[in-house]
């Protein structure tokens, strides 16, 4: 299983900052900077974006420096022989972009935490954690994103988390400050669906939940998912799931009644 030597996240350093290793070090490193730096890669000094990603493995050539008013980043050095790390197919020493930094974030923040404390189950956390790490590496590291693309990430999931509110393709595209027709083309382009068809996915998918499991009246649950008319909010739930809202809440009330008798 992977040895942390040492994690560390939202490390902050001035605009003077330089981190130069020519000759490499003995273990791992793996950075996500949330600013703008400056990599040497192939012999180049190169400015790369914030939320890029780089991979040093041992003994490679490392050099970073901060090219605005201050540097923060995310790193971890550690040892590790797994295969998952050893032999993944990811650009060596090459920082690239990650489609969901806030997520690689956060597996930093759960790494240094489980490298902090000796619970019981520490190293096998560490490990299933540099293991989703990878998986994401090996992710990102064959998607090509857009320039727009964080934007359209932010939106995606604030319409996950607020799917109730009225949207429109022009209050999307003005929370972009882009065209509306600009937007629905890299939308879909990105994400493989309209903006407005993921908006009524994510609206069903909170209706079958209130209609399963909550108290409301049809009429309720409409108003909750964004509808102000019932009869569209039918019409859009039997498209989507081939039932009626109240067929498929009475669906759901008779698996619960024969489940019991059946165990």
């Amino acid at each position: 299983m992977p040895t942390i030597h040492y994690v560390e996240y939202d490390a902050a350093h001035p605009d003077d900052f330089v981190y130069s290793i020519p000759e490499g070090l003995d273990a791992w490193l793996l950075v996500l900077t949330q600013t703008p730096a400056v990599f040497k890669v192939n012999g180049e000094m190169k400015e790369f974006p914030a939320h890029s990603v780089v991979l040093y493995p041992p003994k490679h050539s490392i050099y970073y420096r901060a090219c605005s008013n201050r540097y923060v980043n995310d790193w971890v050095r550690f040892d590790a022989d797994e295969s998952y790390i050893t032999e993944a197919v990811l650009p060596l020493g090459t920082p690239f972009s990650l489609p969901d930094p806030g997520y690689c974030h956060q597996l930093f923040q759960l790494l240094t935490l489980e490298n902090s404390f000796q619970n019981d189950y520490r190293e096998l956390s560490i490990n299933n954690l540099f293991r989703i790490f990878f998986n994401k590496l090996c992710e990102a590291s064959q998607d090509k994103l857009s320039p727009q693309y964080y934007n359209l990430l932010d939106l995606r999931k604030t319409l996950y988390n607020n799917p109730g509110h009225p949207w429109t393709v022009s209050s999307m595209a003005e929370h972009l400050h882009i065209s509306a027709g600009y937007l629905q083309t890299i939308y879909k382009s990105t994400f493989g669906i309209s903006c407005m068809e993921d908006v009524i996915h994510c609206r069903i998918r909170m209706a079958k939940e209130k209609l399963g499991f909550g108290p409301y009246k049809i009429a309720e649950v409409a108003a909750l998912c964004g509808y102000a008319n019932v009869e569209h909010f039918c019409r859009q739930f039997r498209q989507l799931t081939g039932y009626s809202p109240r067929a498929y809440r009475d669906k759901l009330a008779a698996k619960e009644t024969k489940d019991p008798a059946d165990q």
